[in-house]
């Protein structure tokens, strides 16, 4: 066979090879077209992603549909004239599966828009930021989904033990701020490593925000290792799932966690960091900030809104059995949690939201609340504010009018305040992303 045929045959075996992979994605194509081709939705504008999310290059978007059935959230990614477009950016958590599965390459991975900056750390690959020995890992970092968190934990920490231990007594090798996924994964590596250490975490349970959901609420993981344990491969757990996994490994390994411990503030004294925190003063070479981006539970500003009877998280939702519950917020959370106590035996539920839609909340929340208002456990009141909080009832304005509630819990799910000031005061560089990878 001269040179020529062999390199003809080379063509015909890659472009079988080609079509091969292009045709079935053409096929599901044809399939999407027929079951998800809507118009864009007119509020489009207005729907602004909270984390990573993807750009799509239409230029290079072939339209296969891989990226649409590869989302983990469902129908964040559509399909419309032939190419992709995200729909709901509100409602992305940053998975990637749609960057990878992509098989041209069109979708770039990127923080904040255009009309909306995100506030991210600048930290280096190892994820210290520009104040030597103060490291930042998880959510504040910009990176949601618990892998993430665990992975950037892990890396961080590894980085700390590869310097060495410090050859003081009074100075610890690492404090950890946050037990949620990342810094207890980071608290692992420091003990397997038998570095001195400290965790410390402001809230009275494990697992940083996990702790705050409703029972119950599934939580999107993606496989990951996790130290002292193994491979967990399981896609969704429960927060029950995921909080024994945490407690079991942390009674196995034997870890230290110091909860009911708030950071107060990181200051540099020579090469040592000096850690005051609502209970003590601790001076260790290395901080790991692993808080998440909550922060601080953001505040309606509202009379009434001090009495006891308030609340920003719910945790127990059979402990409001037969009481009139108020939920306000239009997120995830709020939703969740509305539909959390709508299960529970002669609860009332009213959510109030400022907003005309729910647009912010998952479809797949949407749908569920939908069904908890149709089925009368959930009572709905959009372009609503509630401006007072009474020990009997609830102020709210709503259709031009005043409402009275009659009202025995009030939950507010408002958002959190970032702690910039406390990183700001640290020293700690932020940068503003606008569409950046």
């Amino acid at each position: 066979m001269t040179g020529l045929m062999w390199v003809l045959v080379g063509v015909g075996v890659a472009l079988v090879a080609v079509l091969a992979v292009v045709l079935p994605r053409l096929h599901k194509q044809s399939a999407y077209e027929s079951i998800e081709l809507d118009e864009l939705p007119e509020d489009l504008k207005k729907r602004l992603p909270v984390s990573l999310h993807p750009v799509i290059d239409l230029n290079v978007c072939m339209g296969s549909g891989a990226c649409v059935a590869a989302c983990p959230e469902g129908k964040i990614l559509r399909l419309h004239d032939g190419h992709s477009h995200l729909v709901h950016p509100e409602a992305c958590i940053g998975h990637g599966a749609c960057a990878r599965e992509c098989p041209v390459g069109a979708i770039t991975l990127v923080f904040g828009t255009a009309e909306r900056g995100v506030d991210i750390p600048h930290v280096s690959p190892s994820f210290e930021t520009n104040v030597k020995g103060v490291f930042i890992a998880g959510e504040l970092g910009g990176m949601g989904l618990i892998r993430n968190a665990v992975a950037q934990g892990v890396q961080a920490m590894q980085t700390i033990a590869k310097r060495g231990g410090s050859k003081s007594a009074d100075v610890l090798d690492v404090v950890v701020v946050g037990a949620g996924p990342a810094g207890l994964a980071a608290g692992l590596i420091a003990h397997e490593r038998g570095l001195r250490y400290a965790i410390i975490d402001q809230e009275t349970a494990l697992g940083g925000t996990i702790a705050h959901y409703p029972r119950n609420k599934l939580i999107m993981t993606g496989p990951f290792d996790l130290p002292g344990w193994g491979r967990i491969k399981k896609r969704e757990l429960t927060k029950e799932e995921l909080m024994a996994i945490w407690t079991d490994v942390i009674d196995k390994v034997g870890l230290d966690v110091r909860l009911g411990e708030r950071l107060d503030a990181i200051d540099k004294d020579g090469d040592v960091c000096v850690v005051r925190t609502s209970v003590a003063t601790l001076r260790a070479r290395n901080v790991l900030l692993a808080i998440g981006r909550r922060g601080t539970p953001r505040a309606l500003g509202i009379p009434g809104e001090e009495l006891t009877k308030v609340a920003y998280s719910l945790r127990e939702p059979d402990a409001y059995a037969g009481e009139r519950v108020l939920v306000i917020g239009g997120g995830d959370s709020a939703i969740e949690a509305a539909l959390s106590l709508s299960e529970v035996s002669g609860t009332t539920v009213t959510m109030s939201y400022r907003g005309d839609t729910l647009f912010r909340a998952k479809p797949k929340n949407q749908e569920r609340l939908q069904e908890a208002v149709e089925a009368g456990r959930v009572n709905v009141l959009l372009g609503s504010n509630a401006t007072r909080i009474a020990a009997d009832h609830v102020v709210i304005s709503h259709a031009g009018g005043t409402v009275n509630l009659a009202n025995d819990q009030v939950f507010i799910f408002a958002g959190g305040v970032l702690p910039t000031g406390l990183l700001s005061a640290a020293g700690i560089a932020m940068e503003r992303k606008f569409g950046t990878r």
